[in-house]
């Protein structure tokens, strides 16, 4: 087996995990760390019951990865009833988005799911009123440079990221799932609408499934950070695997994308699910998916970029072309956020005006 290929291997068959040798158990190991999967991986074993049969040296440190795992779950937990608090308050219905969202619905992949920071999705209208609540709570804006307030306030879809004073705890508040400045535009009030409460949770609230699937086909496919593409996209294939026992799942979620201009981010989800996850999705589905395919020479690129970008950021996962696959992607996401003037003005200021005000 090749080394750019166990990572894959292992998140396409762990059943086949106990017959690996120590040598590429100790390959693996490396790789999960760089995506931030050893966690998950322990999890699936564990559900699988397999753990057992894995050798003593690579499952201590499976084990100490579910340990910190379950130790960080904890904290998100104690961390939304926090912002509970505050949004309950602030008399704003709290939604949370991605990592956090996942954890407090219960989802099957949020056991051994590690993520920075807490998002929540607020109504535009109520940003005010939810950044001057949190505030009371002991959060605090970060990025006070007068350019990156302007930039997050007038351009972006969400506020600079909040951190806690004496938890240090960083929450992101957005107010639509895409910059206002990006060439798509889903209607944010659709996804706040259809927005459904967390494992019975009436309290809190995460989007829809279908809804949950395409912000997670939008973060990844027009992020410019791919350091944990494949965990995101592995995020998406057991979004899938788990939601398609849904009646209406698969049929819904094309029918969505459309309302909400979100075909191309669909097809590159699935598209890249079942290349490189082997997540089974039926034939009708990518058939209508295609609608967002783009035209044979740029999908083409697209695949040469994508599939070296998504892979972990580990010497043997990498080609002597990744980085290029990298910076290219960084400057794809930039480019499908902001029209070309302010793009440019953007990136010079970031890379000529900013550095310069840290050496003064």
């Amino acid at each position: 087996m090749r080394p750019n290929g166990l990572i894959l291997a292992a998140l396409r068959d762990p059943a086949s995990l106990p017959d690996w040798n120590l040598h590429e158990w100790d390959l693996l190991l490396r790789q999960l760390r760089h995506a931030n999967l050893t966690a998950s991986l322990h999890a699936q074993l564990l559900a699988l019951g397999l753990l057992s049969r894995i050798p003593a040296q690579p499952r201590r440190h499976l084990d100490w990865s579910a340990k910190l795992a379950s130790r960080h779950t904890q904290s998100v937990l104690w961390e939304v009833e926090f912002i509970r608090q505050a949004m309950s308050e602030a008399g704003v219905p709290l939604i949370l988005l991605k990592g956090a969202a996942y954890v407090m619905a219960a989802l099957p992949h949020s056991r051994g799911r590690i993520f920075s920071d807490i998002d929540i999705i607020v109504p535009k209208e109520n940003l005010d009123l939810v950044e001057s609540t949190l505030m009371l709570y002991g959060w605090n804006a970060t990025h006070h440079d007068g350019y990156d307030q302007r930039y997050y306030r007038t351009w972006m879809h969400e506020l600079p990221p909040m951190q806690h004073l004496t938890r240090a705890t960083a929450i992101d508040v957005h107010h639509a799932i895409l910059p206002v400045t990006a060439r798509l535009h889903p209607d944010s009030t659709k996804l706040l609408a259809a927005a459904v409460p967390a494992n019975g949770d009436l309290t809190t609230l995460v989007f829809a499934p279908i809804d949950m699937v395409l912000h997670s086909a939008v973060h990844l496919f027009h992020d410019g950070e791919y350091d944990q593409g494949l965990r995101d996209l592995v995020d998406i294939h057991s979004l899938l695997v788990h939601f398609s026992a849904e009646p209406g799942f698969w049929t819904s979620l094309t029918t969505r994308a459309q309302e909400l201009e979100l075909v191309r981010p669909l097809f590159y989800a699935l598209r890249y699910a079942a290349r490189l996850l082997h997540t089974p999705i039926p034939l009708q589905v990518m058939q209508a998916a295609d609608s967002g395919r783009p035209n044979s020479v740029l999908l083409a690129l697209m695949d040469s970029l994508f599939e070296r970008a998504l892979m972990p950021k580990h010497a043997s996962c990498n080609d002597r072309y990744t980085g290029v696959a990298r910076f290219a992607l960084y400057l794809r996401a930039n480019w499908l956020r902001m029209p070309l003037l302010l793009l440019t003005r953007h990136l010079l200021h970031k890379a000529i005006l900013s550095p310069r005000k840290k050496e003064e």
